[in-house]
């Protein structure tokens, strides 16, 4: 069954709690977009926010570093509560050395690739990551309309993953929604992280029903 992930950056953040408490029944883990206003132009959340968040719900938690110095941060969100870290391929200098250590930490490590980035860089680091993010807009903002090309991207990451026998998770992230969301896991996508898509979302309790249709 795929997972849906709900990107706290389209919460209403005043009211934290009560959004989470809101969307709980539909979603399966949180996914926390970590941005630095410089590798994205964007500046959002850090350390105290997983901590704010570990206060009230015991869901898995994705910190998405969309950061320029990753290395950094990886072993205190962990310490905080993240039970997954997504890297970017773009900022890290040493991918498999950055995977190793999260694996160490006892988090999921995920690679995330921009738009434009080609499936190709990521060909040494498959065999190692617990899964693969796939960026359907470009970073930074929430409510941003899916790129169509992007279709390609995740359905040939799909064939490589069956070809290698890989074990890996693919997310995607961006311009997620009731209209495109089953077709996406019907082309190979396990993980949907959405912002616009669960929690500004009037029919979310159809979005459960709809994937149903997939299992």
């Amino acid at each position: 069954m795929a997972i849906i992930s709900a990107s706290i950056l389209a919460a209403d953040l005043a009211h934290l709690k009560d959004e989470v408490e809101r969307v709980k029944d539909h979603i399966d883990e949180i996914h926390l977009d970590v941005m630095d206003g410089h590798f994205v132009p964007n500046l959002t959340f850090g350390y105290p926010m997983i901590e704010g968040l570990r206060k009230f719900t015991n869901m898995p938690i994705d910190a998405h570093l969309m950061v320029t110095n990753p290395d950094f941060h990886i072993k205190l969100f962990i310490e905080k509560g993240a039970t997954r870290v997504t890297i970017h391929q773009e900022t890290c200098y040493h991918l498999h050395r950055s995977v190793e250590f999260i694996k160490s930490l006892g988090a999921e490590a995920f690679v995330a690739i921009n738009p434009a980035t080609p499936l190709s860089t990521l060909e040494e680091i498959l065999p190692y990551v617990d899964g693969i993010l796939i960026m359907t807009v470009n970073p930074g903002f929430s409510g941003q309309k899916f790129i169509p090309s992007m279709w390609r991207k995740i359905k040939k990451l799909s064939e490589i993953r069956k070809d290698n026998d890989y074990k890996l998770k693919i997310a995607v992230d961006g311009g997620v929604g009731n209209e495109n969301a089953l077709e996406l896991v019907k082309s190979g996508v396990d993980i949907l992280v959405m912002g616009y898509g669960v929690f500004r979302n009037p029919n979310l309790p159809e979005l459960r029903k709809l994937l149903s249709k997939n299992e």
